[in-house]
Order: structure tokens, then sequence, then C-alpha cells
């Protein structure tokens, strides 16, 4: 309680500069500069330039107690000098995050500051409109509401899909959106992608858990599943020569 206390009292600036400190005690301390911007997440940022520290944070974390302002900048100023964060400020700064009213004010910033730029669901050789609906049917009984769907701007091979809860919207890469793209494959990535719906990220303390043991049965049961997997990775690998 007597840290907590004196941490209370402390600016963040101050925050900033003990922690500096506490970690690069032979560095001369900077000048600590703080300032908080309207992001459309929590990401915030720092920089070590001409005696001064820079520190960027989204405004979302104006609020946060001054426990949580240490544990961001213990990891802010451990990345700034390529180290690995503190475990336990790891954890508390997780678990800040995770809270049901900081998740409920990040969803709500999220959907009004962010944007989301996608591409028509009627790609130049698939439909995802279409595709949705044939796995609606085939799996959901027909009964999952549409969400926003989209091809993604960029032909990316790391992120295939993704479902983006804020702004309700599937995105799948456009480099499925080829005549060399099996359809049973890109079925597939939408089925993924379409158990995000059902089956919602859970959180657990300091965890944030994506893929719950009932996402990974269900998706187990998409016709196949063990060969269109070899299929997606036979696909992936031709674009790679390709490229």
């Amino acid at each position: 309680m007597q840290v907590e206390s004196a941490l209370f009292f402390e600016s963040i600036e101050q925050i900033y500069l003990r922690v500096f400190r506490a970690l690069k005690p032979r560095t001369a301390p900077p000048e600590v500069r703080v300032e908080f911007r309207k992001y459309a997440n929590a990401n915030s940022r720092i920089r070590l330039e001409d005696g001064t520290l820079t520190v960027v944070i989204s405004d979302v974390l104006r609020d946060a107690p001054a426990p949580i302002q240490e544990a961001l900048a213990s990891i802010l100023i451990s990345k700034l000098f390529r180290r690995q964060p503190d475990g336990n400020s790891l954890a508390r700064y997780r678990r800040y995050l995770n809270r049901p009213e900081v998740r409920r004010h990040l969803h709500t910033v999220q959907q009004t500051r962010g944007r989301k730029l996608v591409l028509d669901p009627a790609g130049s050789t698939y439909d995802l409109c279409q595709l949705f609906e044939d796995l609606n049917f085939a799996y959901f009984y027909g009964l999952m509401a549409r969400p926003r769907l989209g091809w993604s701007r960029r032909p990316s091979r790391t992120i295939l899909g993704h479902y983006d809860p804020s702004h309700h919207t599937i995105v799948l890469s456009r480099l499925l959106d080829s005549p060399h793209a099996p359809e049973r494959v890109v079925k597939y990535v939408l089925f993924h992608e379409m158990l995000h719906l059902r089956f919602p990220t859970e959180h657990r303390g300091a965890r944030r858990c994506v893929h719950t043991r009932e996402f990974k049965l269900a998706e187990k049961q998409f016709e196949g599943f063990e060969e269109v997997q070899r299929e997606l990775k036979r696909f992936l690998s031709a674009r790679t020569v390709a490229c």
C-alpha cells in the first residue's frame, strides 16, 4: 500500500524517469516528455533522441492507475534498449487491458476512430458472400448473421484472414482471390474466421485465448480437414516459389 501511495503522487514523467534510472543506472537520465494522443487502440510509442525521452501514449490509457503506467513504462523502456520486458510488468499490463470495462472502452474507441479499408467481397475469382452462405448452411444451419466481408488491399501470405470484432468484419487475403487457389482452401480459411464469431476470444487474467478448445474441435469438423491443410500448404509453397 505504501508503494502504491507513493506512485499515486508521482507524475507520469517522474514514473518514466524512475524506471529509466532503474533499468539504465549508468546512463545519464534524459528529459522526459509524455504525450497522450487519440489513437484507435492502446498502442504507445517511445524514442530517445538528443537527451530527450519522448513517450506517446494512447489517450485510452490516460486514466490508468499509476501501477499500470509504471508497468507500461517498464515495457516500453525495456523494448527501447532491446531487452526482454519484465514478466510481472507484462502480466500486470495485460490484466489491465483484459478488464471488461477497459475492453469495452477499447471496443468503442476502435469503432468510432478506426477505419476498416477492404475491397469488395465480389473478387475477380471468388465471391465471399456466396462462399459465406455456402458455409453458413453447411456448418451453421444457415443461422449465422453475415458480417461485413471483404478482400484485403494487399495479397498477404502471412495473414490469410482475420476477423475484426470492432468493425464486425471478416477480411481474407487477396492472395486467395486467384484461380490458382482451390475453392476448398478459400472456404476453409473463411470457415476458420467464421468460427471466431461462434467462439469469441476469451480473456483469462493476463491471458488472451483466441483459439479455445471448443474452437479447435469445431474447426476439425470442416470436411477433409487434414487434406485441406496440406492443400493450403502446397498452395502457399507454390506461390512462394513463384514470387
